[in-house]
């Protein structure tokens, strides 16, 4: 009897234009949070290199604590980005506590978990799901930029020290036809 209720249920359900405006709102409440985030995580990780420049020690594990840094701060701005929605959840009498709301919107925000929501906010789920995918690569982007930053530093030969003072590579250098070396 609950299977039959469940598909009258499906069937009657429509989108209201409410939801896709609320759905709307948050995403953009999202992408603010975000953005704002992800300025204040570079410009921390700027300083933070040019405090390791200042420094007289070997920068590779600060330079390397500045990706971990970076990560952190990501973590708690995406943290914060669904507290934005649980909240709203549990406002809109969506789910019925701030812990339970909490849980499921941060699973949705990483993954797609859906029938959670009343079927009123079915729509949110999916829209919770892009945040969390925009968001979510945008982080992978500045990571990216920091750990590039980072390796293009940290992979070149030591001072003093040719790029071709290995034997591979000298032997390699030989092979090649004195035209073709740069």
């Amino acid at each position: 009897m609950n299977e039959v209720l469940a598909l009258s249920d499906e069937l009657h359900y429509s989108i209201s234009l409410d939801e896709i405006m609320w759905g709307g709102l948050l995403l953009a409440v999202t992408i603010v949070i975000h953005g704002t985030g992800m300025v204040f995580t570079l410009r921390a990780s700027y300083a933070l290199k040019r405090m390791i420049r200042t420094l007289k020690r070997p920068a590779f594990f600060l330079g390397l604590s500045v990706l971990i840094i970076a990560a952190w701060m990501i973590i708690l701005i995406d943290l914060v980005e669904v507290l934005v929605w649980s909240q709203f959840y549990v406002w809109a009498g969506a789910m019925p506590n701030p812990s339970r709301a909490y849980y499921y919107a941060l699973v949705n925000y990483c993954t797609l978990n859906s029938g959670y929501l009343p079927l009123r906010w079915r729509l949110l789920e999916g829209m919770l799901g892009m945040a969390g995918l925009l968001t979510f690569a945008w982080s992978t982007g500045v990571i990216f930029m920091l750990a590039q930053d980072f390796q293009a530093k940290h992979s070149r030969p030591a001072p003093g020290r040719e790029a071709n003072s290995d034997p591979e590579d000298r032997a390699a250098m030989r092979r090649q036809p004195e035209h073709d070396r740069a």
